[in-house]
């Protein structure tokens, strides 16, 4: 048989492995004990697929290719699990935005013309592995977290939103244990 049809190439590509959340060169790599216990969980859930992608002996090349590629994704997540430095929010002063805080803002100037007021902003400050924005979590390194780390409640403060500046105050701060 010719080997002229045959692509080579295919199988010894190496599979592209999607890169974590970003954390900052020389920054830590600060997690809640809730993000912590996440990340143990993508662990074994990761080991799970292996153990059955080393199972499976149906087609070497996908499996090869499907090896490679979690075992490059256990790689990033064992180097994120042993540089995490967990803080716990119970641990953190209760009257100034810290790491692991749910920070309510409100604008100063909440009542818009027309009668119509504007609302209220709620995030917790977690870890990058932690952060989803639909569940109201913001990575510690994101610029809201970074412009409100310190404030007290009823400090008011300014943020720069897109092109424009707006003036907040910070009317709760309150940690839940992560």
């Amino acid at each position: 048989m010719s080997r002229g049809f045959v692509k080579e190439d295919d199988s010894q590509a190496p599979p592209i492995i999607p890169p974590r959340a970003a954390l900052p060169p020389g920054t830590p790599n600060y997690v809640t004990p809730r993000g912590l216990e996440q990340l143990r969980q993508e662990l074994a859930e990761l080991e799970a697929q292996r153990s059955q992608a080393e199972a499976n002996r149906e087609n070497d090349t996908d499996r090869t290719r499907q090896l490679g590629l979690l075992n490059g994704q256990l790689s990033q997540l064992n180097a994120r699990l042993a540089s995490a430095k967990v803080v716990d929010p119970r641990q953190q002063p209760a009257d100034e935005v810290r790491f692991g805080a749910t920070v309510t803002l409100r604008p100063v100037d909440s009542a818009k013309p027309g009668g119509k007021t504007t609302t209220e902003r709620r995030f917790t400050i977690v870890g990058v592995d932690e952060a989803s924005v639909a569940e109201g979590r913001v990575a510690f390194v994101a610029p809201i977290a970074r412009a409100v780390v310190g404030a007290r409640r009823g400090q008011v403060l300014t943020l720069r939103l897109g092109p424009k500046d707006e003036q907040v105050e910070v009317v709760g701060i309150a940690y839940d244990g992560g």
